[in-house]
């Protein structure tokens, strides 16, 4: 992203992701399929970098964290697609059954490519190239003529230059260096605690709901749909509680959650009733994984790093999640059917005895209980505040329970007038 830009890279990454489901589309063979779908997800895992670094880059502050929280509402849409189509094709008793839900990938290039065409560059990445003049036209595609694009220019370049005066850097080498440290801290822990709260335990909720009676994919569809609702509630409380609280209050109610239903799953013989309790106790889990560290995560993501190296901290960000995603149930089965992603939980690697089902609560709410005591004093409150006040705060190193209220002296004055100018034109 660095080299080519956001919007090249984006291109490119379609493109070849286009290229490539014609591999999934003709395999007639696990070993083919196995290589498309590891070619394909090398493309794929660039999307969920470039998408947060370029919504931060090209919208004013007031909309900046719904645009960003919009990432998780993206991966709960594409949840409910793919499963309704698969829905369609699973009765299909031949390679139809799998290659018309890879085909219709070719849907969204088709609609994407021509697309990227109309799509301006980040403003911030010219800037950062010397192309003063592109970067002023990219801010003229994207605000309203009423807006002073000299001013929101200038904003951007002394941002540039107090990064580069702080040392920011812009190699990956730089995200771990003095006032990024703490930045890249940050990015990772946000990310990862999506994984350590217990987000592939609620796949275990399916099977609680099957055994309850109720089919499998109307049990998925309804955690769907909640995450989708959870989402869109999320846009409105992340500008009236602020991230740093919604981030906090949900970790709390994960935990409490993920603890109940270890402890509903202790009762004695399980009745019908207690399994009722945990599925609908996962649903609710959901909901409120939707409506706070789930967007939030993403919103931080790209308000907490740098502007030079903020694609940089969200791959480092992104590649410790998925690695912490390995370490855990990635699907969770009856004993005899869950597989275990990589070496985690050793007891559960027996699968003809270690069915503990519903008390991996316990584990994961434990592990959702210390992110919340790292994030109390680790994540700040971002609401409102420009990248510039960001880098401040940073490089003062402003206690992160003290971001809220924290005056902030130096800083450029006209940076609000063009925020709002932006936020009138959005």
């Amino acid at each position: 992203m660095e080299w080519f830009g956001r919007k090249r890279t984006f291109a490119a990454c379609v493109i070849l992701t286009a290229g490539l489901v014609f591999i999934q589309f003709f395999a007639r063979s696990l070993n083919v399929l196995l290589a498309g779908e590891l070619l394909a997800g090398l493309v794929l895992g660039q999307f969920v970098v470039i998408a947060p670094a370029y919504a931060s880059e090209v919208c004013p502050t007031a909309v900046r964290g719904h645009l960003t929280a919009y990432v998780n509402l993206c991966f709960v849409m594409g949840q409910l697609l793919g499963n309704g189509v698969t829905a369609g094709t699973q009765t299909l008793n031949t390679h139809w059954a799998y290659s018309i839900p890879f085909a219709l990938q070719w849907f969204w290039c088709a609609i994407i490519i021509p697309g990227m065409f109309f799509v301006p560059e980040s403003p911030w990445w010219l800037v950062r190239k010397g192309r003063m003049e592109d970067a002023e036209a990219s801010l003229r595609r994207l605000a309203s003529s009423k807006v002073n694009v000299a001013a929101s220019l200038a904003f951007i370049v002394e941002t540039d230059r107090l990064e580069l005066e702080l040392e920011a850097g812009s190699t990956y080498m730089d995200c771990f260096r003095k006032v990024n440290l703490r930045r890249t801290e940050i990015s990772i822990g946000v990310y990862c605690a999506q994984v350590l709260s217990g987000i592939y335990l609620i796949n275990y909720g399916t099977y609680f709901f099957q055994q309850a009676g109720l089919p499998t994919d109307q049990a998925f569809n309804m955690a769907v749909a909640v995450g989708f609702v959870g989402t869109v509630i999320s846009w409105g409380l992340m500008v009236r509680v602020g991230r740093r609280t919604l981030f906090n209050w949900g970790l709390a109610m994960l935990t409490f959650l993920q603890l109940l239903i270890g402890v509903l799953d202790c009762i004695r013989d399980r009745p019908s009733g207690a399994i009722w309790a945990e599925s609908v106790l996962m649903l609710v889990w959901n909901f409120f994984y939707d409506i706070s560290i789930g967007p939030i995560c993403f919103v931080l993501l790209a308000e907490c790093s740098a502007t030079r190296v903020r694609s940089k901290s969200i791959a480092i960000a992104t590649a410790a999640q998925k690695f912490g995603a390995a370490c855990v149930p990635r699907t969770i089965q009856p004993a005899d059917r869950w597989t275990v992603m990589t070496v985690a939980i050793p007891y559960l690697e027996n699968p003809t005895q270690a069915n503990i089902q519903g008390k991996l609560g316990f584990f994961f709410g434990g592990l959702a209980a210390l992110c919340l005591v790292w994030s109390y004093f680790r994540v700040p409150e971002t609401m409102g505040r420009t990248y510039e006040e960001l880098d401040l705060l940073f490089d003062n190193n402003v206690p992160a329970r003290k971001f809220k209220g924290y005056q902030l002296e130096g800083a450029i004055s006209s940076a609000n007038n063009e925020e709002e100018g932006l936020t009138k034109s959005a």
